[in-house]
C-alpha cells in the first residue's frame, strides 16, 4: 500500500468563518483522533490531500507544524454536494502493526454465463482488518460461468494474507439475478402474465 506524505499545521480557529477561510486558501479543515489522544485540528493542503484520497484507505504520513510525523488513515470526508470539493476529513491515528477495521472496495472479472442476467453488488466495499501499513487498495471476486441464482459470499472471498473478514462469512457481497424482459403488448392478458411472471 502507498504511502503520502502530507505537510499539515494546527488550527486554533474553529467554526464556519474559519473553515471558510481555509478553504479559499485552497486548503482543507480535518480533525486527527484516535489512541486516546485529545482531537488534533488540523490544515491539510488541498489538492495534495484530494489525490491522497483518489486511493482507498490511503495510509497518509502526516508532517505536524514540522514538529511531530503521524500516521493517519481516512475516516470520514466531507465532499460538496454539487462542486464535489472537499470540506472537512477526519482522521485516524494508527502505528505500524496495528490493526484497523476498514472497508475495501469490490472489483469483478470474468464474464457471466450466456443469458439476459444482472450483477448485483450488494457489498461494494468489504468490511476487513488489516494492518495499518498494509491495507489492500481492492479485492477482485470472479464472476465467470455464475447464472441467475448464484451469490458470492464473503467467505468465498480470496483475502490477502494477514487480512481477515470484519463481517459475516456469509454475508452476500455479489448476486446474479436474472433480467426481466419487457415484452411489447400484443393484447389483454398481457398483464395477467407480466404478473404471473
Amino acid at each position: 500500500m502507498s504511502e503520502v506524505k502530507l505537510t499539515a499545521e494546527t488550527r486554533t480557529e474553529f467554526g464556519k468563518g474559519a473553515a471558510r477561510r481555509i478553504r479559499r486558501d485552497n486548503k482543507v479543515p480535518g480533525v486527527l483522533y484516535g489512541h486516546g489522544s485529545d482531537p488534533l485540528h488540523l490544515t491539510l493542503p488541498g489538492h495534495d490531500l484530494l489525490l491522497a484520497l483518489r486511493t482507498p484507505n490511503v495510509l497518509i504520513a502526516l508532517d505536524i507544524d514540522g514538529q511531530r510525523n503521524e500516521l493517519a488513515i481516512p475516516k470520514a470526508v466531507q465532499r460538496d454536494p454539487l462542486k464535489g470539493f472537499l470540506e472537512h476529513v477526519d482522521l485516524q491515528l494508527v502505528q505500524r502493526g496495528e490493526t484497523v477495521t476498514v472497508e475495501i472496495p469490490v472489483q469483478t472479472e470474468g464474464e457471466l454465463a450466456p443469458g439476459n442476467y444482472l450483477l448485483e453488488h450488494v457489498l461494494n466495499a468489504l468490511p476487513v482488518e488489516a494492518e495499518a501499513t498494509h491495507i489492500p487498495e481492492a479485492v477482485t471476486v470472479s464472476v465467470e460461468g455464475l447464472e441467475a441464482g448464484a451469490s458470492v459470499l464473503a467467505k468465498d472471498v480470496t483475502l490477502p494474507k494477514g487480512v481477515k473478514l470484519a463481517v459475516e462469512d456469509d454475508a452476500v457481497v455479489i448476486q446474479v439475478l436474472a433480467a426481466q424482459v419487457e415484452e411489447a403488448p400484443e393484447g389483454e392478458g398481457e398483464g395477467e402474465e407480466a404478473a404471473e411472471a
